[in-house]
C-alpha cells in the first residue's frame, strides 16, 4: 500500500503534463481525500493509505486529468478568505473578481446601504462584502435556482444575511432601488476558442456567455438599472480585458456619468463603473 509520501510523488509525476500546479493539485486532492490539512501530509508522510483512501484518491485524480477543475472536485473555492461551495451550476470564484469587491468596499455609501448583486452564482461576491460590512442590505439574484441554492446554502454557512432570489435579472425586483448595483455577468463571446479550452469547459454557459459579441448581458442590465438605482447610485461590472471601451459606450448610451474604467493587479481593462446623477 502506498504512503502518503509515495501517492504525492507517483501522482505528482502523472499530473505534470496536465497541469502547471500539479504538486499542489496532488496535496489539495490527497487532503481532501484524508479529511487532513497540507500542514499533515507533511508532519506524517510515511503514513499508510488504506485501500478506500487509495481508490478515492485516484479517481480524483483521474478527473484532474480530464481537466475538470480542483474546486468542483472538491466542491469547494476560497475567495475572499471565506470558503464557498461550488458544483456545475455556479461559476468558480476567481482571484481578479476581488477587484470588484474591493471597488465596492471603497465607495463611500451609507452605512445602511442598499446593495444588489446580478448574476450571483455561488454567492461569492454579496457574501464577501456582507461580511465586510455586516449592516449594508444586500440582494442577490440569479436566473438558475440551482445556484441560488448554493448560494443561501454558503450564506448559511457563513452565518451571513443575504437575500437569494432567483430572477431573470431584474425580474423579481418590485419597488425596489438600491445605491449600487453590481455584477460579473456572462461577457465571453459564444465563438471564443476559450471556450473549449481548461477550466471553463467544465463551468455552466449560461453564466459564461453572451450574445451580441459577450455584451448581450451587460446591455440588458445598462438598459435597466437606472430604474433601480437612487440618486447618485453606481452600476459597477466585472468584464472582458478588451471590453472596456464597448461597456463604457454602453453605459454613456444609458445615462450614466462619471464612468471609469478601472485595471486589474496584471493592468487589464478589469472593471467598469457608472453612476446616476440626478440634476
Amino acid at each position: 500500500m502506498l504512503t502518503v509520501k509515495q501517492a504525492q510523488q507517483q501522482n505528482t509525476q502523472k499530473l505534470l503534463p496536465f497541469s502547471d500546479t500539479a504538486r499542489m493539485d496532488v496535496d489539495i486532492l490527497l487532503g481532501f481525500c484524508l479529511d487532513k490539512t497540507r500542514v499533515w501530509l507533511i508532519t506524517w508522510p510515511e503514513v499508510a493509505l488504506t485501500a478506500q483512501q487509495l481508490a478515492d484518491f485516484m479517481r480524483c485524480v483521474e478527473r484532474r486529468i480530464e481537466g475538470e477543475p480542483i474546486a468542483y472536485i472538491v466542491g469547494e473555492q476560497e475567495f475572499w478568505s471565506l470558503p464557498f461551495k461550488v458544483n456545475a451550476h455556479t461559476l468558480i470564484p476567481r482571484p481578479e473578481t476581488e477587484l470588484l469587491v474591493e471597488l465596492a468596499l471603497e465607495r463611500k455609501l451609507l452605512p445602511d446601504a442598499s446593495v444588489l448583486d446580478l448574476g450571483t452564482g455561488s454567492g461569492a461576491i454579496p457574501l464577501a462584502l456582507k461580511s465586510e460590512r455586516p449592516l449594508w442590505q444586500v440582494k442577490a439574484l440569479d436566473l438558475s435556482q440551482e445556484a441560488v441554492d448554493v448560494a443561501r446554502a454558503n450564506g448559511v454557512a457563513l452565518s451571513l444575511d443575504v437575500d437569494f432570489v432567483a430572477s431573470d435579472w431584474f425580474s423579481m425586483v418590485h419597488n425596489e432601488t438600491f445605491d449600487l448595483i453590481i455584477s460579473n455577468p456572462p461577457y465571453i463571446d459564444p465563438q471564443d476558442a476559450h471556450l473549449s479550452q481548461g477550466d471553463v469547459r467544465f463551468e455552466p454557459d449560461s453564466a459564461l456567455v453572451a450574445d451580441e459579441g459577450g455584451y448581450g448581458d451587460i446591455r440588458r442590465i445598462c438598459e435597466a438599472a437606472m430604474g433601480y438605482l437612487r440618486p447618485d447610485g453606481v452600476l459597477m461590472f466585472e468584464h472582458g480585458f478588451e471590453q472596456g471601451e464597448g461597456v463604457r459606450s454602453i453605459l454613456s448610451k444609458n445615462g450614466f456619468q462619471g464612468i471609469e474604467t478601472i485595471n486589474d493587479l496584471a493592468g487589464l481593462e478589469r472593471v467598469t463603473l457608472g453612476c446616476r446623477v440626478v440634476k
